[in-house]
């Protein structure tokens, strides 16, 4: 019996889906016996603050918001901005015959609706509604077909929750304490971004090694076409039968791993070159080996983020952002899945559009099946792939921009995955000469050609090294066989560098979070999100760059809480609470062994958390233990870095520093490091050109009217003038007195400016004088730089002379004229980056009022930290503007309602008679008795949220 037909025979159903967007797509799909409302999220958490703990809690409970003394019972709150929410739950649930919970399926959906049960406490049937593409079919099949809640899921997510406020809240006040306020420490967070560190350490010890080698261009002697070309370009590959050094041979410390490999330098390579212009060459083997290369699987949450980074430029964020919308408005199955495998619909959709849209040639004889390849992967859940029983090609779904461009990556790996695998050749050719000087060279190139694409018609992956050769690329060698005469037309000496490893992008950090099991793939969006918005990380063109403040974190991590921050420890606790969710382990005692760290290592009941201490022997201590012990921790130690030649890099409450020297010693320098500078590229060198510019404070001399010593420094927002106030001048209270203090002109820097300079700065604003009904004009100098002032009518200046210098005739005749909306003039573009690939038009970096951006003339995003005009890329650029589209238009901020001056009999009157149930309408009616009054706000009180 479908939906609509159940609601013919009576009764209202109440749905409850997540998002608005999802209700309105499901509320067109059933029939009118149901109301399908949204929680909006989660309507229940851990409490923020103490503030929102319930009174009857103290101590500890108040602060962590869990009782860890009675089994981590967690204190749940309803959410300050979800109780009008949840108030109207209440009342389309009283009004209900049944409520259906269809929030998404997965642990924190089943979480959701267990919080939504315990909430609105039903005393109506309660349905667990399912669903992992929103078509009519699917919402209809589960509404059909639902189950109850999965208390395991529930308990596990539960668990999850619990450990990461004892991390969090146990963990960031130390770093409070120890490296700077308002910093926060995570499970997965502080992992991840110890990653990153640890790769930007290895990029400061890296020290690169020079090699060289020869490039021969060879003829063949025959007319060569597309099909088989009469060149064949090699590389040199060994001398004499020792193979010839390349990057791969060289460790980090620049040296050979191996002796047995030829390192050739220039003088021997340009030797061996002039030594091989009259050599005669011979092919010496040719190998041919059949090439094939089976589709990719289709997408699980991981490689669709990986993907859309490297094909589309999105940041992981946006990649998910997008795909919700999708998910939401019926084009993709849920986009949070470890599992890539697809349904028999979906495999059999799939196969037909090979069919339609390559051929037959194209279809495999059995439907392909992807093996599951992440561990504990919830294989109820499909891959990521386009809704329905028939996919809709992306021309056909009217989508734009990024949706589109999503949707059709999804929608070509899904297609992808069920065609034939490419195949074709790859051949290996050998080409050997004696030089002049009797050394043997032999060249070797190696060439692909593909004879049969298969899947690559549909689709081919993307790689994370922009210099990687990708799967359909063919390289065509002459056809040429053994003992072949070859003429070398040309030899060219080639010079190398070893490289430093790469660092992360968003999208290798996740490739590397899963391989190493870490987190899960539902999450990896939000904690890349949070270590860039908590400035342990920031962006250089695509790739994640550490913060010195990230340094000083992981240091402290790292040698007070290693197994916290340990990659085998965090990964064998995922697997732990995987294990409670299968229900193979039990939640209270792991958290019992992680927080207070009891009993034999390794016991069943820890369930591997055991290591959660860093004790050693039997008993281990835990979380509790670690953070109760601090006198250890020396703050200045692990926020202190050594540079070179005596100079100590320092992350201080206002930034990084380098300082040489003691302190109010002969000698002592000091400099302040730009906080966007990476790591690896503060070398001593550039340290010692810091710590030459002038800094610190520049004595300019005493004001002769006050007496007050004038100085020059170099502050967070630039350099700036002030005076020094006597000791004993109140610096707070009515009688407060405040230094003048004015910023440097564009024009003046520290070292030049003079003690005139800066009292004409600080006379600033200068009354220029009057007008005519006596309205003051000033001169002033601003953010946006010099102006005038009139009342709340301001004026631009073009020069910072002007505001000691213009009249106040001058100034009147400025005001006389019309004020300018926008600038008189466009600025040109500082940069130009190419064409957006979403709205086709020309992409530019702009200088605005809050600094450079780039735009498509409909879309602007700010530059980020570690973002430069000089160094951006057009790809970059395309990631911030895809990211500003998948954030959306910003909110209005919600007009604050006035102040009511009635009496709370009135509020609490006017109150009730504003409800819409029955039952508080019959309580605002009765208002003429005092009796009446009491009985309305007992009614009131009773229909408030618990």
């Amino acid at each position: 019996m479908s939906p609509t037909s159940e609601a013919a025979h009576g009764g209202r159903r109440l749905v409850i889906v997540e998002s608005p967007a999802k209700a309105k797509t499901i509320k067109g799909y059933l029939g009118p016996g149901y109301v399908v409302e949204a929680s909006v999220g989660h309507i229940r958490d851990l409490p923020s603050g103490a503030a929102e703990v319930p009174e009857k809690y103290t101590g500890e409970v108040r602060r962590l918001g869990v009782d860890v003394e009675h089994d981590f019972q967690p204190i749940y709150v309803v959410n300050a901005d979800k109780k009008a929410q949840v108030r109207k739950l209440k009342e389309l649930l009283a009004e209900s015959d049944e409520l259906f919970l269809a929030t998404d399926e997965d642990r924190e959906g089943e979480a959701i609706a267990w919080h939504l049960q315990e909430v609105l406490k039903p005393k109506v049937p309660v349905h667990r509604m399912v669903f992992h593409e929103i078509t009519k079919d699917a919402i209809r099949e589960a509404v059909a077909n639902p189950r109850e809640l999965n208390q395991r899921m529930v308990d596990a997510q539960e668990t999850r929750r619990i450990l990461d406020r004892l991390y969090g809240y146990e963990v960031s006040p130390v770093l409070w304490k120890k490296v700077m306020p308002k910093l926060s420490a995570g499970r997965v967070q502080s992992v991840a971004t110890r990653l990153v560190v640890e790769r930007e350490r290895e990029r400061i010890a890296f020290r690169s090694a020079e090699y060289w080698d020869l490039t021969g261009t060879f003829a063949t002697g025959r007319t060569g076409d597309a099909s088989d070309p009469s060149q064949l370009v090699a590389r040199l590959a060994a001398v004499d039968g020792k193979r010839v050094a390349q990057g791969r041979d060289f460790g980090a410390d620049g040296r050979l791993k191996s002796e047995s490999v030829l390192h050739l330098d220039e003088a021997n390579a340009r030797a061996l070159a002039a030594a091989l212009a009259d050599t005669a060459f011979a092919v010496r083997s040719v190998e041919s080996k059949p090439y094939r290369r089976s589709p990719y699987a289709p997408f699980r949450t991981t490689t669709l983020q990986q993907e859309a980074s490297r094909k589309l430029g999105f940041g992981a964020k946006a990649t998910m952002q997008v795909a919700q919308k999708l998910y939401e408005n019926g084009f993709i199955t849920y986009m949070r899945t470890d599992s890539t495998i697809l349904s028999d619909t979906a495999v059999s959709a799939a196969r037909a559009q090979v069919t339609q849209l390559y051929g037959a040639d194209y279809l495999p004889e059995k439907p392909r099946v992807y093996a599951g390849k992440v561990k504990n992967a919830q294989e109820a859940h499909e891959a990521i792939r386009p809704s329905g029983d028939r996919f809709r090609t992306p021309a056909e779904t009217g989508l734009t921009g990024d949706q589109f461009r999503l949707y059709e990556l999804i929608w070509k790996r899904t297609v992808a995955s069920q065609m034939k695998d490419a195949t074709g050749n790859s051949v290996t050719v050998k080409i050997g000469g004696r030089a002049a000087d009797g050394r043997d060279a032999e060249f070797s190139a190696s060439g692909k050609t593909i004879t049969f694409h298969g899947f690559m018609k549909a689709y081919v992956e993307g790689a994370d090294d922009p210099n990687a050769e990708l799967d359909d690329r063919e390289r065509r060698l002459p056809q040429v066989a053994e003992g072949d005469a070859l003429t070398a037309d040309e030899i060219t000496v080639d010079g190398h560098a070893t490289k430093p490893p790469a660092r992360y992008t968003e999208a290798s950090l996740v490739k590397e979070l899963e391989e190493r099991e870490i987190g899960r793939p539902s999450t990896y969006a939000s904690i890349i999100g949070t270590i860039l918005d908590r400035g342990y990380v920031f962006k250089k063109g695509t790739a994640l760059v550490p913060s010195f403040l990230s340094f000083a974190v992981v240091n402290l991590l790292e040698k007070h809480f290693g197994r916290l921050v340990d990659y085998d420890f965090t990964a064998r606790m995922e697997d732990d609470l995987d294990r409670i969710a299968r229900g193979e382990a039990q939640s209270v005692p792991w958290l019992k062994r992680f927080y207070f760290g009891e009993g034999e290592a390794g016991t069943a009941a820890s369930g591997g958390a055991a290591d959660a201490g860093n004790g050693d022997g039997d008993h281990l201590g835990g979380l509790k233990e670690l953070v109760t012990d601090l006198g250890a921790i020396d703050a200045r130690e692990i926020s202190s870095f050594p540079v070179g030649n005596g100079i100590m890099l320092r992350v201080g409450k206002y930034g990084p520093y380098i300082e040489r020297g003691e302190k109010d010693q002969e000698g002592y320098q000091k400099a302040d490091v730009s906080a966007e500078l990476a790591p690896d590229e503060l070398t001593v060198e550039h340290a010692e050109e810091l710590l030459a510019k002038p800094s610190g404070d520049f004595e300019l001399g005493a004001d002769p009217v006050s007496g007050n010593q004038i100085v020059a420094k170099d502050g967070r927002y630039g350099p700036y003038v002030t005076e020094i106030l006597p000791e004993g001048t109140p610096k707070t209270g009515k009688n407060a007195v405040k230094p003048r203090t004015a910023s440097l002109f564009k024009s003046m820097s520290l070292d030049t400016v003079t003690l005139e300079d800066a009292l004409r700065l600080m006379s600033l604003p200068r009354v220029v004088g009057t007008d005519a009904e006596g309205v003051e004009i000033t001169a002033q100098n601003g953010r946006y730089g010099p102006y005038l002032k009139k009342g709340t009518d301001s004026r631009s200046l073009t020069e910072e002379a002007q505001l000691f210098t213009i009249t106040l005739e001058e100034a009147l005749a400025i005001y006389a004229q019309p004020k300018q909306r926008g600038r008189a003039a466009a600025k040109p573009p500082l940069k130009e980056l190419g064409t957006d690939p979403v709205s086709e038009k020309p992409v530019v970096v702009k200088d605005g009022r809050f600094g450079p951006y780039v735009t498509d003339g409909e879309t602007n995003a700010t530059l980020r930290t570690g973002d430069s005009v000089e160094d951006i890329t057009p790809e970059r650029g395309y990631e911030l503007l895809a990211e500003k589209r998948a954030k959306g238009p910003a909110k209005k901020a919600a007009k604050k309602a006035p102040a009511k001056k009635a009496t709370t009999a009135k509020k609490t009157a006017t109150k009730t008679a504003a409800k819409k149930t029955t039952t508080a309408k019959k309580t605002a009616a009765k208002k003429t008795t005092t009796a009446k009054k009491t009985t309305a706000a007992k009614k009131t009180a009773a229909a408030k949220p618990e």
